[in-house]
């Protein structure tokens, strides 16, 4: 059912979406360049030494079929651009830790003919977890949510790859928390023409759910490398066993495995970029740059924080999720404790509730 207290109305000017993309590392520089590269008008915010090369050398994407360059407006803030207008459609593509810090700077930012663009803009949260729309349901009255398969990397400043193909990624895209309108399917529009598969979808939690399940093996990737063992794999498996318990005990619904895979089936196969297959995901690359923070707390800490409102034990993801945060923090390499030892801490951790 459509919303009628969407923002729709508002872009109806002939002119298009402008996209700013709030956070623009390896998703929000991979979906910002794309749409560009379809003519869409496009705003990267970002900063430190990604915002400056972007500013004066442009954002290059690297993608299966070739590189592209674009040079496009990038600021740190809102203040930059002074008054929003009411074609604007601000993308939330920060990592999800940095939410509420994003969400505090661009939700007082004043829109052309006044009011806020918390009270006016749509706000799409393109982001691991489930928790940011959530955050952004207490400041902006209209908030859309993406469930995000989107293989990029974040390679140096002013540099991202990108590595699906024939899509460079599939985005269900829907309001939050159901329903969709006039504005998802304007904006599903643009996507589909800037080389994304998006369903528009009126269970878009449903979706994020299971990507919630799928992530929870972003922890162990990021301390112990690679899932491309037995022993890996088998541990994963625990993880997602615990989410699904507590997922069922908290009566949550989540697309099952078979439908994802439907969904995503040679749509954003991963090609090699330049010759050199794609590393780690979102988790690993935090500690590879040593950024010092990582997404744990909002992935495996999600099903700790549910287990614990809904009596579910889980202790595997609260053991992952604390050492993904001591990886972070002490500013260890991605995959530094092999994985037998990882394995072997589990067990002792499990063994403590029999």
């Amino acid at each position: 059912m459509d919303d009628l207290t969407s923002p729709a109305a508002e872009t109806d000017d002939g002119l298009g979406h402008r996209y700013i993309v709030i956070g623009a590392g390896a998703v929000g520089g991979t979906i910002g360049g794309r749409l560009a590269q379809a003519g869409r008008d496009v705003v990267l915010v970002a900063r430190g030494e990604h915002l400056e090369h972007l500013a004066a050398r442009g954002l290059h994407l690297r993608l299966p079929d070739g590189g592209l360059t674009y040079h496009l407006p990038a600021v740190p803030g809102p203040a930059p651009l002074g008054e929003l207008t009411a074609r604007d459609v601000l993308l939330l593509t920060v990592k999800v830790q940095d939410t509420e810090a994003a969400l505090a700077d661009w939700s007082a930012a004043p829109v052309a003919g006044g009011g806020t663009a918390a009270e006016r803009l749509p706000l799409v949260c393109l982001q691991n977890g489930v928790e940011s729309p959530r955050l952004a349901m207490r400041r902006f009255r209209h908030v859309y949510a993406a469930c995000v398969w989107l293989p990029s990397t974040f390679v140096e400043p002013g540099v991202i790859s990108a590595y699906g193909a024939p899509c460079s990624g599939v985005l269900h895209l829907g309001r939050y928390p159901h329903g969709v309108d006039d504005v998802v399917r304007g904006i599903a529009r643009d996507l589909r023409a800037s080389r994304f598969d998006v369903p528009v979808v009126p269970d878009v939690a449903r979706w994020r759910y299971a990507k919630l399940l799928s992530n929870l093996n972003n922890a162990v990737e990021a301390v112990s490398g690679p899932v491309d063992s037995s022993e890996s794999r088998a541990l994963c498996a625990r993880l997602r066993a615990e989410g699904e318990a507590v997922l069922a005990a908290a009566g949550i619904a989540y697309t099952s495995p078979e439908e994802e895979q439907e969904a995503r089936d040679g749509k954003a196969t991963l090609v090699p970029v330049d010759g050199v297959p794609r590393g780690g995901g979102s988790a690993w690359q935090s500690l590879a740059r040593s950024t010092g923070s990582i997404e744990a707390d909002h992935l495996n800490g999600e099903i700790a924080l549910l287990g614990r409102l809904h009596n579910v034990p889980t202790p595997l993801n609260e053991l992952l999720q604390r050492l993904a945060n001591g990886c972070a923090r002490e500013r260890l390499p991605a995959g530094a404790t092999p994985v037998r030892t990882l394995v072997r801490m589990a067990d002792t951790v499990a063994g403590t509730l029999m």
